[in-house]
């Protein structure tokens, strides 16, 4: 795709996730409560359905494997297992709505972390937009009839491991000198290769509810389209992260809550009281806020390269 210039190339990997990461959510939910499909089960098959993408993309020419040692993998590997598990067992646990609010949080911790582990500087401006983002959250949650205590330690676990993963996500990009294909080819095996390990413990394998059970041929279907979504999400997160910034991946993805939320009341029918209202467009307005102060910020760079002699 050389021939696409590098604007057209970013626009379309961003449409590409954000179809994608709606369509998963969706997805996954209808398995979770109308078919009851196994989390870690359903988990598994998207690592395995990735790595087999990766594959047949490697075969075809898209990219050239990188050897890697797995040491430099493993700490990946394991956040995206605890990343994918957490969030999913959120989405099984609370409503679409919540769920997906919930992942707003991911933004101030990815400000934390940067800023206490990498020593990463935030303009004080940008920093109060956070209390916005964090008080609609709560506001939600609070008023939410269908809250879950089980399902908040799932989206609270889900924010802290899926913020570590994404800010090494582009750390290990670059201290690797691999790309996102380069990368997930490695870590996708090795993160089936856990969860392979430990789904015995907790799931069923074989018989009702287990993932060699009696499923009916749509129920079969519906779960490798899901795969087949996952790789596409998984992929663009590491071409998105690995082309502009975790917190600018964040910042796009807030804005697929308020599709995903309207999903929610239609197909599963979740409760919207005022009070959430008030606090999914406190949370907004925080968004709005801090992509404006974000964009002014590069512009204003760019302006300093280019009045340099």
């Amino acid at each position: 795709m050389g021939w696409v210039p590098a604007q057209g190339r970013l626009a379309a990997g961003l449409l590409v996730n954000l179809a994608a990461s709606i369509c998963i959510v969706f997805l996954n939910k209808w398995l979770y409560v109308r078919l009851g499909f196994p989390n870690l089960s359903l988990t598994l098959v998207h690592f395995a359905i990735t790595w087999l993408g990766l594959y047949l993309c490697q075969a075809l020419g898209a990219f050239a494997p990188k050897s890697l040692r797995p040491a430099q993998v493993l700490p990946l590997a394991l956040s995206f297992c605890g990343f994918v598990v957490f969030t999913n067992l959120s989405l099984q646990s609370n409503t679409i709505g919540t769920y997906q609010l919930a992942k707003a949080m991911t933004t101030p911790v990815i400000v934390a972390i940067q800023s206490l582990a990498y020593g990463k500087t935030f303009p004080l401006r940008i920093k109060l937009t956070l209390v916005p983002i964090t008080l609609g959250v709560f506001l939600n949650s609070y008023y939410d009839v269908k809250f879950s205590a089980l399902g908040m330690v799932f989206a609270t676990l889900g924010v802290l491991v899926t913020s570590l993963y994404q800010v090494w996500v582009g750390a290990k990009q670059h201290e690797l000198q691999v790309n996102s294909m380069q990368l997930l080819y490695y870590q996708a095996p090795m993160s089936s290769a856990m969860l392979l390990f430990i789904i015995p413990f907790f799931e069923p394998v074989f018989g009702e509810g287990g993932i060699f059970g009696p499923w009916t041929l749509s129920a079969v279907i519906m779960v490798l389209l899901s795969g087949i979504i996952a790789f596409m999400v998984n992929l663009s997160i590491y071409w998105i992260i690995g082309n502009t910034s975790p917190v600018t991946y964040n910042m796009f993805g807030h804005f697929k809550f308020c599709i995903t939320l309207l999903g929610g009341c239609l197909l599963f029918k979740d409760p919207l009281s005022v009070n959430q209202g008030l606090g999914i467009l406190c949370t907004l307005l925080g968004i709005l806020a801090y992509t404006h102060f974000k964009l002014s910020e590069q512009e204003s760079n760019k302006s300093k390269l280019a009045q340099r002699p």
